[in-house]
């Protein structure tokens, strides 16, 4: 196992090295840099374009370039952010540590309700309960993120128009005289607003998930070796999640690899619909304004996190699945 491991971390050196080198060059192909649009200006004189032009780098070739960010890079700088004038790390963690607000808690509901709510449909299959849950998925699976927030956004504030009530938030991750609350208010009140976030991007994912779950069951309850289990009078608490969810769950092991990533990727449209201040919003905003070392620092950290998931679910797999061994 340990050759294994070594081995695996050595593959990912040139497997990292040319990801990140396809990922500057795609960002480079754009036409035009940070600068373009200043050129516009007629303010801003040709000698002040070409000094920062220098400054930054981007009058070198595009090899320079990503040799002069490797460089940066493992010294664990990031680059700095042409729009922000501050370190790439400093502006993107604080909007990461936003993201995780709702991204970890959904993770954490999404798999405390799609793998119970995937059993029963398994055992019950085509019980009234398991139509109602299919029909419910194929609800959440049809219903777009940003859509099902404007819906739950509308609801709220219908309601509150009758009563003066307001539920939940609508937008935003904290309320007016944030900084004068003490700590406790305060995470209460994060957490007030991110209740509508996490239930919108949760859905979809357990629809999703939930389907796929009921389907590796019924294949694993239909095996031989689950017949012979009951045959040999097991009770059917020890068949189902001993035997057959161990051996449902492995595609899911396998694909655990996305979950790091998707962690700090943020919730997508929905931060930008709800005006929540995640990485969402902040890397649509680089991508619009050529922030080159923004894009390719976020992308880098993605990177990583990808490359680490996928190795500890090649490494879970051999726990969950003992026929599995790296040799």
């Amino acid at each position: 196992m340990t050759a294994y491991i070594l081995r695996r971390i050595l593959y990912l050196v040139p497997t990292f090295f040319g990801a990140t080198f396809l990922a500057f060059l795609i960002i480079q192909l754009a036409p035009g840099d940070y600068l373009t649009q200043l050129e516009l200006d007629p303010k801003v004189t040709p000698e002040t374009i070409a000094r920062l032009r220098s400054q930054f780098g981007l009058d070198r070739p595009i090899h320079e370039q990503y040799l002069l960010w490797m460089h940066n890079l493992l010294h664990l700088n990031l680059g700095y952010s042409f729009a922000y004038q501050a370190p790439v790390l400093d502006i993107v963690w604080p909007r990461v540590v936003n993201s995780m607000v709702i991204v970890v808690p959904s993770t954490l509901f999404l798999f405390l309700v799609a793998i119970p709510v995937g059993i029963y449909g398994a055992l019950r299959q085509y019980s009234l309960g398991d139509r109602v849950i299919s029909f419910l998925a194929y609800i959440g699976l049809a219903i777009p993120n940003f859509f099902l927030a404007l819906i739950f956004m509308y609801l709220i504030l219908q309601v509150y128009f009758r009563t003066g009530v307001m539920v939940f938030p609508v937008s935003g991750m904290t309320s007016s005289g944030f900084e004068q609350f003490d700590p406790w208010k305060k995470i209460l009140d994060i957490a007030w607003h991110a209740v509508i976030p996490i239930i919108v991007v949760t859905t979809s994912d357990i629809a999703g998930f939930s389907r796929v779950m009921r389907g590796q069951m019924l294949e694993v309850l239909s095996q031989d070796y689950i017949r012979t289990a009951r045959a040999k009078g097991l009770a059917e608490r020890v068949v189902v999640y001993k035997h057959a969810l161990r051996n449902a769950v492995i595609p899911f092991v396998a694909n655990i690899g996305g979950i790091l990533p998707g962690l700090i990727s943020g919730a997508g449209l929905v931060e930008v619909v709800m005006a929540w201040p995640g990485i969402t919003p902040l890397l649509l905003d680089s991508l619009q304004q050529q922030d080159l070392y923004m894009v390719a620092g976020f992308l880098t950290i993605g990177l990583v996190l990808l490359m680490v998931g996928n190795l500890l679910s090649d490494l879970l797999l051999t726990w969950v699945d003992p026929r599995i061994r790296y040799e």
